[in-house]
C-alpha cells in the first residue's frame, strides 16, 4: 500500500531545508547593504573633514573641535567633544548660527528661505558673526556625519586623531602622545 500522507515531521523537515537558501540569500543582501552603507558613511565623514577644513570651522573651534582654535582674531568656539547636541539640533545651529554668540549661519537661505528658530522668515539678525562661505545642506550634513564619527564624545584627543586629521604629518602631533 503506498502512503498518501506525510507524517507532520516530514513535512517540517521539507519546509526548512526549502527556507535555507532563502534565509542564505537574505543574509547575505543584508551584510552586502551593510558594506555599501559603511563605505558611503565614510565617504560621508571624509567629506564632512574636507568641508570642517576649509570653511573657517577650524577658525573658532580649532582643528580637533575643542574650542581651542590656533588664532585669536576668531571668537572662541565651543567645545563640541563635550557637546550635547544631537544632530537635528547640530544642523539648526550650523544652518541658522547663533546670533550675538559668534555662530555664523552657514546656510544662504537660513531666515530668507528656511525658517530658524521659529522665527518667521525675514531678514537674518544683525548680530550675526559673517560666514567665511556659505554651506550646502549636503556639506552641513557631512559635518554632522564628520562631528558624529569623530568628535563628539571623544575626549581627550588621541595621536591617532591628531595623525588623521593632518594626513599622517607626524611632525603636528608631537604634542599627543
Amino acid at each position: 500500500m503506498t502512503r498518501i500522507f506525510e507524517s507532520k515531521s516530514d513535512v517540517n523537515e521539507r519546509l526548512i531545508l526549502a527556507a535555507i537558501p532563502i534565509v542564505l540569500v537574505l543574509i547575505a543582501g543584508a551584510v552586502a547593504f551593510s558594506t555599501v552603507t559603511a563605505a558611503q558613511d565614510d565617504g560621508r565623514v571624509k567629506a564632512g573633514l574636507t568641508t570642517w577644513k576649509t570653511s573657517g570651522c577650524v577658525d573658532c573651534h580649532g582643528p580637533f573641535a575643542d574650542g581651542n582654535q590656533d588664532d585669536d582674531d576668531f571668537p572662541a568656539g565651543a567645545d563640541l567633544r563635550t557637546t550635547r547636541l544631537d544632530a537635528a539640533s547640530l544642523k539648526l545651529t550650523i544652518r541658522c548660527g547663533r546670533a550675538g554668540t559668534g555662530m555664523p549661519s552657514f546656510d544662504e537661505g537660513a531666515y530668507t528661505v528656511r525658517g530658524c528658530y521659529g522665527r518667521p522668515l525675514g531678514a537674518r539678525p544683525d548680530n550675526l558673526q559673517p560666514t567665511p562661505r556659505a554651506l550646502s545642506l549636503d556639506e552641513i550634513d557631512s559635518v554632522i556625519a564628520y562631528l558624529q564619527a569623530r568628535i563628539i564624545g571623544r575626549g581627550k584627543i588621541t595621536r591617532d586623531e591628531c595623525l588623521s586629521y593632518f594626513d599622517g604629518q607626524a611632525e603636528q602631533c608631537e604634542d599627543y602622545k
